[in-house]
């Protein structure tokens, strides 16, 4: 497949693909701060799993100003361009909300979508939003809220440590945010993969970061009632990077969502244990 697609505006989005080329379509939403680059362990029978940097990410242009909802266009683009009659959906962390958005705004030929490990709706009712996140992502969200010319300096800040360091340094520069779970899985293979997927991520610099997280608390530009098709919610409890509580309160707020909500899992550790269920699941709506 080609390396690239475009969106309908032109912007150049870089794809990423392994599993069955004949498999049912499954494109990724990754999360925030990463790119597309794909885990093998996810490769799954029956699986064309097809994943892209997010504007602003990687080898995909920015999309200056985007809202959440904007990457339901992009996906469609990326369908079109590679001629998918049909697919499925999943994102993961700060992928989840861009799933949700395909979920709610695509044509037809979206058969299903999953968030895994997602944020909610910045001001949801009845979600204290912060409430048991991590002190770095509560650092930081406190400088998203005082808007980009707060944020910038510390992002890019936080980029060049983030490229400094090597995968044996996850663990230290996530410290704040790892449960017991996520700290014991964040070695390894799951340890390469995300430090080279952020790495990829933010080579060209910390706009696909920064507009993510603008783009989080701002109105997402789409309403989570009108969603209709089959929805997974799955969310670990054992979350510092994005509190169980926000999976619960989607639960709640998508009609008909199935949830899988468990105490085995942190955040990291969706990353290892569940993305072949999820497939499965997927599969069963195909």
């Amino acid at each position: 497949m080609p390396n690239i697609a475009h969106a309908s505006d032109g912007r150049s989005l870089e794809l990423h693909e392994i599993g069955d080329p004949n498999g049912l379509p499954v494109i990724v939403h990754h999360g925030t701060p990463a790119s597309g680059l794909l885990y093998d362990r996810w490769a799954t029978p029956g699986i064309r799993l097809i994943s892209f940097d997010r504007a602003g990410y990687g080898g995909s242009a920015r999309n200056r100003g985007r809202t959440v909802a904007a990457v339901a266009a992009d996906t469609e683009a990326i369908a079109d361009e590679l001629g998918l009659d049909r697919f499925a959906t999943w994102g993961i962390s700060g992928g989840g909300p861009h799933a949700l958005a395909c979920s709610a705004l695509c044509g037809d030929r979206l058969i299903a979508a999953a968030s895994l490990a997602g944020v909610a709706p910045w001001g949801a009712e009845d979600l204290d939003w912060l409430d048991g996140m991590g002190e770095d992502n509560v650092k930081e969200f406190d400088l998203v809220l005082a808007g980009e010319e707060a944020l910038r300096p510390a992002s890019e800040r936080d980029r060049e440590q983030m490229l400094a360091l090597g995968a044996d340094a996850m663990r230290e520069m996530f410290a704040s945010l790892l449960g017991e779970l996520d700290r014991a899985a964040l070695t390894g293979a799951l340890a390469a993969l995300i430090h080279e997927a952020t790495e990829h991520g933010l080579a060209p610099g910390a706009d696909g970061w920064i507009d993510d997280d603008l783009a989080f608390v701002a109105q997402w530009g789409f309403d989570l009632a009108n969603i209709s098709r089959p929805t997974l919610i799955v969310h670990g409890s054992d979350d510092r990077f994005v509190p169980v509580a926000h999976g619960e309160w989607l639960a709640a707020h998508i009609p008909g969502a199935e949830a899988w909500i468990d105490d085995e899992n942190g955040h990291l550790t969706l990353l290892q244990n569940r993305v072949g269920e999820v497939h499965e699941w997927l599969l069963s709506h195909s």
